[in-house]
């Protein structure tokens, strides 16, 4: 009888302690389903920012060069800027207004209506105060006005392919949209070298550089999560590279110019001269994302 009592409350304690680590196994498995939960209503959350704000950096970004062709309208002169960015800008922006208007997208083709929009003015304004003579835009106005056309004239005739529902036209626009992205970061790559060979970041734009690293996270976590488009989230992932590369270097160098460096290095015995020194002005470059 003592040993059945013995089993008998060995089994009790046992189905004790079953119960108990099954009501905690439980509640832990309803924590996670919470946890899980909220995560995904997080996540699913900041797609939908994304999603709202993406159109709307990507205008400031079309913004960004007003006030350098407002200085040129009063100026009445380009001086040796160069004309690329702005023809370069109604390029880009109509080939991703077509994309757009192809694949349902008003994210897509909203924001670039108005960057084309802006680059025609931009351009307008900028041939206007150009001298005729011009050759180092690299090239003529003349020239970047052709090519223009041309790819306008082409891209056109691709969207109507599209839009009689052949597929390929949609496809090599949207291909078409990638390579002009990958070849405007030629720009912001080179002035990383000179960042890097100056020691000095005076010539990455904060603020604006802040603009595009926002504005390529929102288009990448749209294209990616949201329109689930190649065209789209993989030229955004390079300009997010860059954009961070541009705020790496400008946390490391800051604004220090070429003057304040040699303030800092010892004289070795030369006498300076102020009035001989000369200081590396800033370039400022322009960043191809729209």
């Amino acid at each position: 009888m003592i040993q059945n009592g013995q089993v008998f409350a060995a089994m009790v304690v046992f189905r004790c302690f079953a119960s108990t680590v099954t009501a905690q196994v439980q509640e832990s498995s309803a924590l996670i389903a919470v946890g899980a939960y909220s995560l995904s209503t997080a996540w699913s959350t900041f797609v939908d920012v994304c999603t709202i704000i993406a159109p709307i950096t990507s205008v400031m970004c079309c913004l960004a060069p007003l006030p350098t062709i407002l200085q040129i309208s009063r100026d009445k002169t380009v001086g040796k800027l160069p004309l690329l960015p702005y023809s370069s800008t109604i390029s880009n922006c109509f080939v991703w207004l077509m994309y757009g208007i192809l694949k349902g997208l008003p994210s897509v083709w909203g924001p670039n209506t108005l960057g084309l929009a802006l680059g025609v003015c931009y351009f307008t304004v900028f041939v206007k105060n150009c001298a005729p003579e011009a050759r180092n835009l690299p090239g003529t106005a003349k020239q970047h006005l052709q090519v223009t056309t041309v790819i306008l004239a082409v891209n056109l005739c691709l969207a109507g392919i599209g839009a009689g529902g052949v597929r390929y036209a949609i496809d090599i626009i949207g291909t078409e949209g990638v390579i002009i992205c990958i070849i405007l970061f030629a720009s912001p790559l080179a002035a990383l070298k000179h960042v890097i060979g100056t020691k000095s970041a005076a010539s990455i734009p904060l603020p604006f550089t802040l603009a595009c690293f926002v504005n390529c996270i929102a288009w990448f976590v749209l294209g990616w999560w949201r329109a689930k488009d190649f065209n789209i989230y993989f030229p955004n992932v390079l300009g997010l590279s860059c954009a961070v590369a541009q705020l790496v270097l400008k946390g490391l160098y800051g604004n220090r110019t070429n003057c304040e460096k040699e303030e800092l290095l010892p004289s070795k015995g030369l006498d300076m001269v102020a009035g001989d020194r000369k200081c590396s002005s800033p370039t400022k470059t322009m960043n191809p994302l729209t």
